[in-house]
């Protein structure tokens, strides 16, 4: 085999491997394009998502500051979106009574003076059963109680039940079917303080009066002088209420009642206490079928609220809690073995009595003072019931059981 014939037959075989190499390298290049306008494709597509998400997150700024703006023009009077006052005083106006009773009283002399008391009243369905809810106050000591409704007709009424303890009342009026417009009664335990409340009623005889404000606080303590026992977790409002309101409904910006319009503080402005709804859902059935509420537990004692200065006289580093100052003779308390007071001293110039077991916690729930004391017990227990205390004892803490009784 000579040179040229070498020279000659390898030269395809050189340019084979050329044009391998240059398809190889044309799919090469070719992917590499493919991936360069896919991913561009896919960061314009992601781009253009952010785009639309900012667009949303302005429009939210935009109507963020519409509200604020809102707010400041109303001069920080909150009412809730969409809701009219208005309307809200058309849709349950005719649900709201005036219930009037005569009263005799006798003088000194043995004269008796006949008068009339004058109160409020809203109406509800019980089971298909139409019924008219107020305070006890308004119907305690009346007879020949009335009740007028909206449109001026007036009926007779008589009690089916009360329950001075909560200061409740539930009449039956003799009147027609279509005279009746119940109201709906939800759970107060969903308020807060701050929500926007409205009350009804007749103050001064002025029938169907409106006034607004909010919940100032909840798991007040208020005494009526139908009792001598005090009434627990009242909601304290900010809402106007004067003479005559009281048995009306305390409702919620969608004319629902949350509690019935009870008390004032004399010579206060803003400072009035309503009945919760949980204690008329609680006792309504009890009140319509067997005329009485007798199931408030009972712990037979007296007390007042801890303080640094009593903290100090007795030598406890605790502030919070209720100090027992006397427990009744006989009654579950005692029972127990809870001690009162040991003796008196004066701290800011009154008197006080110290010594005794101090209440700082009820099935492991912190108690702060009377009012959350008196709360806790009507809220979560039952006469029968065996609850757990933990007391302060010179100076140790110590738990004791405890049977409640039914108040007397």
């Amino acid at each position: 085999m000579n040179e040229n014939s070498v020279y000659t037959d390898s030269t395809p075989v050189k340019s084979s491997k050329w044009k391998y190499l240059s398809f190889i390298l044309i799919v090469i290049i070719v992917a590499q394009t493919g991936l360069l306008v896919y991913n561009y494709w896919g960061y314009d597509s992601r781009f253009s998502s952010l785009q639309t998400q900012l667009t949303g997150l302005q429009q939210q700024v935009e109507s963020y500051n519409s509200l604020y703006a809102n707010v400041i023009d109303a001069e920080y009077q909150v009412i809730p979106e969409n809701v009219s006052l208005a309307q809200l005083y058309e849709a349950v106006q005719d649900s709201i009574v005036m219930i009037q009773g005569l009263i005799v009283q006798t003088t000194w002399r043995g004269q008796q003076i006949t008068g009339t008391v004058q109160g409020s009243g809203f109406v509800y369905n019980y089971t298909g059963r139409m019924v008219v809810i107020t305070n006890f106050h308004v119907i305690e000591g009346t007879s020949s109680i009335t009740v007028e409704f909206n449109n001026g007709n007036a009926y007779l009424a008589e009690t089916l039940g009360s329950d001075k303890y909560s200061d409740l009342a539930v009449l039956s009026v003799n009147a027609p079917v279509s005279e009746f417009h119940p109201l709906q009664i939800v759970r107060s335990s969903t308020l807060r303080v701050g929500d926007y409340v409205i009350a009804i009623g007749n103050p001064y005889g002025l029938v169907g009066s409106m006034t607004t404000g909010i919940v100032s606080a909840l798991g007040r303590t208020i005494t009526e002088s139908t009792s001598n026992f005090a009434i627990a977790n009242v909601i304290q409002t900010s809402a106007p209420i004067n003479s005559g309101n009281s048995g009306g409904p305390l409702l919620n910006e969608y004319g629902q009642v949350v509690g019935i319009t009870t008390a004032i503080v004399e010579g206060s402005t803003g400072v009035g206490f309503a009945i919760p709804s949980n204690t008329i859902l609680r006792e309504i059935d009890a009140l319509v079928n067997a005329s009485s509420y007798t199931m408030h537990p009972y712990l037979g004692i007296s007390g007042t609220d801890m303080t640094y200065g009593i903290a100090q006289e007795m030598g406890v580093d605790v502030t919070y809690g209720v100090l027992i100052t006397q427990v009744t003779s006989g009654g579950p308390a005692s029972t127990a073995g809870l001690k009162g007071y040991a003796r008196i001293v004066s701290i800011d110039g009154n008197s006080v009595y110290v010594g005794g077991d101090i209440i700082i916690a009820i099935d492991g729930i912190l108690i702060e003072d009377m009012d959350s004391l008196l709360t806790y017990l009507e809220e979560h227990t039952l006469p029968n019931q065996t609850i757990s205390l933990t007391i302060i004892r010179n100076g140790i803490s110590t738990t004791v059981s405890l049977l409640l009784g039914t108040r007397p």
